[in-house]
């Protein structure tokens, strides 16, 4: 905190400030454990700066007043590189609005910027968890197709630039209940927009590990 005690969000975490590169080999060295271990991919999540918690009393004694995404840029460069010599993929999981938006979300995240770095990248599009009104849409939870269709085309289309391939993507999509009772139609719903997005890749996530049976069946 700014009062030099330790700042934690709503769920009681903290944050390393991510400007601080004294721990990127830290979690490089937990990363080719990871690789030595067996896991056949390596996916890094919560790779941004908090959101949720009291932003006021939050400090950065190392970042400071420093641009964001340009120090989450670094860092994912040096990630790149201390990783290289390894066959296994790297992911990244970012904010489903990554997608359609063109600033930071006040987080570091910006799509093009992240892309570079990773074999994947995973926006977390659940429905659930865009706000009311997004996209015109009163309770985005009740229109899953709709709006991972959208958030997953508009990725496409950015990273279909020359710099970039949009078989980066693999979002992560939502098989649990908020803002709407997700069965097999809705789980299905999501996939099928992937799939006309131009897409074939996803993961499907619950913190329970509860999935719905009858989305995943071949018909």
């Amino acid at each position: 905190k700014k009062n030099g005690t330790l700042w934690k969000d709503r769920k009681g975490l903290s944050y390393i400030d991510p400007g601080a590169s004294e721990y990127w080999d830290y979690i490089v060295t937990i990363a080719r454990a990871a690789e030595r271990a067996g896991f056949d991919e390596l996916n890094f999540d919560y790779i941004r700066f908090p959101s949720d918690g009291n932003m006021v009393d939050i400090a950065f004694p190392i970042s400071g007043g420093r641009n964001k995404v340009e120090i989450l840029s670094e860092f994912f460069a040096y990630l790149n590189q201390k990783l290289s010599d390894l066959s296994t993929p790297t992911s990244a999981d970012v904010f489903g609005m990554v997608t359609t938006n063109t600033d930071d979300l006040n987080i570091g995240q910006i799509l093009e910027e992240i892309a570079p770095h990773f074999d994947y990248i995973a926006p977390m599009v659940y429905p659930s968890h865009y706000p009311p009104k997004f996209n015109g849409y009163k309770n985005p939870a009740a229109h899953p197709y709709e709006i991972v269709l959208y958030s997953m085309s508009r990725a496409v289309e950015r990273l279909a630039a020359p710099t970039s391939t949009p078989t980066k993507l693999r979002p992560w999509l939502q098989d649990f209940n908020l803002g709407a009772t997700y069965d097999a139609d809705k789980v299905r719903a999501q996939i099928k927009a992937v799939n006309d997005a131009g897409l074939t890749s996803w993961m499907i996530w619950d913190s329970s590990n509860q999935y719905t049976r009858g989305a995943y069946q071949q018909e």
